[in-house]
């Protein structure tokens, strides 16, 4: 192990309680076949059980799904007279400044799922219509992403793309350039992400949404097992648990094995806990995005047969309920943060909430208190959108 002078007993110290970072990795140091023999369509967030689900409790008149589907048909990412702004070459640079087609690119996107879902729910071929309208704008057009946000960039506009595609192409009855936006989403999208990240977590786990959604739809084996093995990789390194040892694990390939590194990769925190998350003492916003993704990405995998819920049940709970509780207002300890949290996670509960209360049972008071305080959910405008609608007290 690598050890900095200025670090040195701590770094002994950690490596007597835990292995080196090398011997800490999660699983999925090789990749392994995880891919189904048979894909399920529509099978990226949401399946068409659910889907199913939702539209009966909608045509009931019944909450809180009636009051989300309002919701989103209000907003405008559910407007029949949106025009598409697709560009050859979407250029992000942090925090997308410049940003040239970003906001543009990644709404555009949220705005094809919200209209996929408005297609389903209302039988109105218009919905579908405009989806396919937007689509084609963007395959016919996009040949990159740029600058030093590309690789979010994608993860964020590449998770909400598929989701809305699956919809269409296999609900729908007529779609003609469903081969082109596949070619799009090859050719475009997935180099930019399935090789992965390792700049704070939210990035890899957002990219590999990406990747999984991708993958699904354009029924890829192989980019579909390389993306659940940086997933499973991934996951232990952002949200810890006390059985990990002293230190949060790393993600396998991470360079950083010093108990400074880790410290400062962890934004300075030094007291690890149950659920905390690698950036939760940057803000609660970006913590929302990863634990988002890593909801997002279970649940595209259990519609394709592979339940990854019992792998992470224990971090995504412990993580949720950490979270919850300090934005509901319980006063934050000195040994989190400096005492002090910034941001708010976002509409981002809901999804890992219905999977680990609805479906496995597991007592959540501090997350279902924030989760319905919350309903309906809306948008976070990157790549979050109407999860009350789809995943409120979803059994399927």
């Amino acid at each position: 192990m690598r050890i900095g002078s200025a670090v040195l007993t701590a770094a002994l110290v950690a490596a007597l309680v835990a292995p080196a970072s090398a011997s800490k990795e999660g699983p999925a140091q090789t990749t392994v076949v995880a891919a189904p023999a048979t894909f399920t369509h529509p099978g990226v967030l949401v399946s068409r059980p659910q889907l199913d689900f939702v539209k009966g409790r909608v045509a009931a008149g019944a909450q809180p799904w009636t009051s989300a589907y309002n919701q989103l048909l209000g907003s405008k990412y559910g407007s029949l007279s949106r025009t598409p702004k697709p560009r050859a070459i979407v250029e992000c640079g942090s925090y997308s400044n410049p940003n040239y087609g970003c906001t543009d690119e990644r709404e555009d996107a949220l705005a094809v799922y919200a209209l996929s879902l408005a297609w389903y729910i209302s039988g109105d071929s218009r919905y579908a219509q405009k989806a396919i309208q937007i689509m084609d704008a963007w395959s016919a057009v996009i040949k990159d992403h740029t600058n030093s946000n590309a690789p979010l960039q994608t993860g964020w506009a590449g998770s909400s793309w598929p989701r809305a595609a699956e919809i269409i192409k296999y609900t729908y009855s007529s779609w003609p350039n469903s081969g082109r936006f596949g070619t799009m989403l090859r050719n475009v999208y997935l180099p930019e992400v399935i090789n992965g990240s390792y700049s704070n977590g939210n990035w890899e786990l957002s990219m590999m949404e990406a990747a999984i959604g991708i993958a699904v739809f354009l029924e890829d084996r192989a980019a579909y097992d390389k993306a659940v093995a940086k997933f499973r990789g991934r996951v232990p390194a952002y949200l810890y648990l006390t059985t990990d040892g002293s230190l949060p694990r790393t993600a396998p390939g991470d360079w950083r094995d010093t108990y400074q590194e880790i410290v400062q990769y962890w934004h300075g925190q030094t007291t690890f806990m149950n659920g905390l998350s690698q950036e939760t003492c940057r803000d609660l916003t970006h913590t929302g995005y990863g634990i988002s993704a890593i909801s997002h990405f279970a649940e595209t995998t259990r519609i394709q047969g592979q339940d990854l819920y019992p792998e992470i049940a224990d971090r995504l709970r412990h993580a949720l309920g950490l979270h919850a509780k300090y934005q509901l207002g319980e006063p934050v300890p000195g040994s989190l943060c400096k005492g002090s949290l910034k941001d708010r996670l976002g509409p981002i509960t809901e999804v890992g909430f219905n999977a680990l209360n609805t479906r496995m049972g597991i007592a959540m008071t501090n997350t279902q208190r924030l989760t319905e305080q919350q309903r309906p959910a809306g948008s976070n405008n990157l790549f979050v959108g109407f999860e009350t609608l789809t995943h409120a007290r979803n059994p399927n």
